[in-house]
């Protein structure tokens, strides 16, 4: 069996028992407890050590391989340009973004002294799997040291119109870089065109033919949109047992009868908390019967305290909270709650079932899995409202919430007053609630290889690379920008749209598709096979009946194609 290899700016090296504190860890902890493999990246840990040396932990079948990083290195590479300059350009936010030479250089460095300290520890049958911008640069920096395994790429954040990405100088050098990486992974088709039209403009890339991927001088690339998703129904089971729970019940208690809308964030520009609070004063200031029988409650946890915008961001948001409160509240109502930390995600989860509205606006954002924790917390039988903003990735796929302009404070305004209305309306996510049993909003993908994680890897046997630009290269994994949605969905727990040309050449046992899997859904672009790229033909026969038993069909399959 093939071991995976994540890597990832921080890596948080869990205690033996206790359950991942969030994100990329609960994204890929079902993966690696079935599959093992190495995780490696920045401790989190800032260290006067010099030696570069690398710490390792086994934690059950997963390993984890972890460096510190200078005082230095964290302000440059971390704070200046990973997220001083990289994240609000990725999310077209020029006017947070600086740039310095000695920070994009420091960027490198740190890149390639990661590429360093982790080539040491790779195998040949390895797949490696890199995320997020903090590491643009390492795949062609693992080429450069000669490793010839697979290698995948996910961006969690939007990817900007090649127009706003030329305003780094550093921007054409980090797409080259990128290009070295076998599989280009995405949260949209509109972050997989904008990469696409980038790479043609600043490193001159071109498309191929079949529309999936780009060629760059004798390389070829696959793109791909894998939009994250969410463990649905676990989320929706513990959001109905938190909202009994006492942490509940206080929240409960406290509102006396006042409808919630509840916000749940990090304290970052991008996620619009100025712009929501100017929505919900325009809310009170034009709508007064609301006055007394709504509060806003503001989750936002700090983050990135050493960035002087997000040191702003506080101070702006405390004050007009605060503004909000001494213009509108009453000694028995407070209009506003602000809460500057984080919590447990299962108390949360009792919040989101009790609140009316969820409000959900960034101004931009790369998926925004609030939003869809948001719908899978609500009670079927009454079920509150999410308000969305349309530049969410999420906007793509809930397009039954109620989609704004965050920018617009009369459109939050209104927004929040339909939310608020009542239980007829028909924008309540009743539309959006059978997803959930479709198992539509099921696993957390964070990236292609997410789409994997409940495979029973075992069945595929060994898993062989191929070559790039080998025979079938165009057909693997073709995500068909602008194919119809597929026809048939896979009756079993893994739902998996094929989209033709894809061939799967199988011995009669390989239980392909009985892997226990859910949630690999939505249009043809967004099938978990694209990841086929590191799993190219498995060999063998595949007939008709062989088809049937795999698929689970009463009648043979004639199509070669599924």
């Amino acid at each position: 069996m093939n071991r995976i290899v994540v890597v990832s700016n921080r890596v948080q090296v869990p205690k033996e028992g206790t359950p991942s504190a969030g994100g990329l860890a609960v994204a890929l902890d079902d993966l690696m407890a079935r599959r093992g493999g190495l995780w490696f990246g920045w401790s989190g840990t800032v260290s006067k050590d010099t030696t570069h040396s690398v710490a390792m932990t086994q934690v059950g079948p997963m390993q984890y391989a972890t460096i510190d990083l200078t005082a230095e290195e964290h302000e440059r590479y971390y704070n200046d340009f990973s997220n001083g300059t990289l994240w609000p350009l990725l999310h077209s936010m020029p006017g947070d973004m600086g740039f310095d030479r000695r920070s994009a250089l420091a960027y490198r460095q740190v890149n390639q002294r990661m590429t360093d300290a982790l080539v040491p520890l790779l195998r040949p049958t390895d797949l490696i799997w890199i995320h997020d911008y903090h590491l643009m640069a390492m795949p062609a920096m693992l080429r450069a040291r000669g490793v010839n395994a697979p290698i995948g790429f996910f961006l969690h954040v939007p990817f900007p119109s090649p127009d706003m990405l030329a305003s780094v100088p550093e921007a054409g050098a980090l797409i080259r870089d990128l290009l070295s990486a076998d599989l280009l992974g995405f949260q949209t088709s509109n972050d997989v065109e904008n990469f696409a039209a980038a790479a043609h403009r600043l490193a001159g890339a071109t498309r191929l033919a079949s529309g999936n991927g780009l060629q760059l001088g004798e390389r070829r690339v696959r793109l791909g949109a894998f939009p994250v998703e969410i463990e649905a129904r676990e989320f929706a089971a513990m959001a109905e047992t938190a909202w009994r729970a006492p942490a509940t019940e206080r929240l409960r208690r406290s509102l006396n009868g006042q409808n919630l809308i509840l916000g749940v964030d990090r304290m970052d520009p991008t996620k619009g908390l100025p712009q929501r609070l100017a929505g919900y004063r325009r809310l009170l200031e034009t709508r007064p019967d609301w006055r007394s029988r709504v509060t806003l409650l503001q989750i936002a946890a700090e983050s990135r305290k050493e960035v002087m915008v997000y040191r702003d961001l506080r101070m702006q948001v405390d004050r007009e909270a605060g503004a909000i409160n001494s213009e509108w509240g009453e000694p028995d109502w407070t209009p506003v709650r602000i809460i500057a930390r984080g919590g447990a995600r299962s108390t949360v989860a009792g919040y989101m079932r009790e609140a009316r509205v969820g409000l959900v606006t960034p101004l931009r954002d790369g998926m925004n899995l609030v939003a869809k924790e948001y719908i899978a917390a609500q009670d079927p039988q009454d079920p509150g409202v999410l308000v969305l903003s349309k530049f969410a990735g999420a906007a793509r796929q809930l397009g039954t919430a109620l989609l704004v302009n965050p920018h617009d404070a009369d459109e939050l305004a209104d927004a929040m007053d339909r939310a608020l209305l009542g239980p007829e309306f028909p924008g309540r996510p009743h539309a959006l609630q059978p997803h959930l049993a479709e198992g539509r909003y099921g696993a957390l993908a964070a990236g292609p290889c997410r789409s994997y994680a409940h495979h029973d890897f075992q069945g595929f046997g060994p898993i062989h690379a191929g070559d790039a630009d080998g025979p079938g290269h165009e057909q693997l994994g073709r995500t068909a920008l602008n194919r119809p949605p597929p026809s048939r969905i896979i009756p079993s727990r893994l739902l998996l749209f094929v989209s033709p040309p894809l061939q799967i050449h199988a011995p009669d046992d390989l239980p392909i598709l009985r892997a226990r899997c859910i949630g690999i859904a939505g249009t043809g672009q967004q099938f978990g096979i694209a990841v086929a790229r590191f799993f190219p033909r498995v060999g063998g026969s595949q007939s008709p009946q062989s088809r049937q038993r795999l698929l689970g069909l009463s009648q043979p399959l004639q199509d070669p194609r599924v």
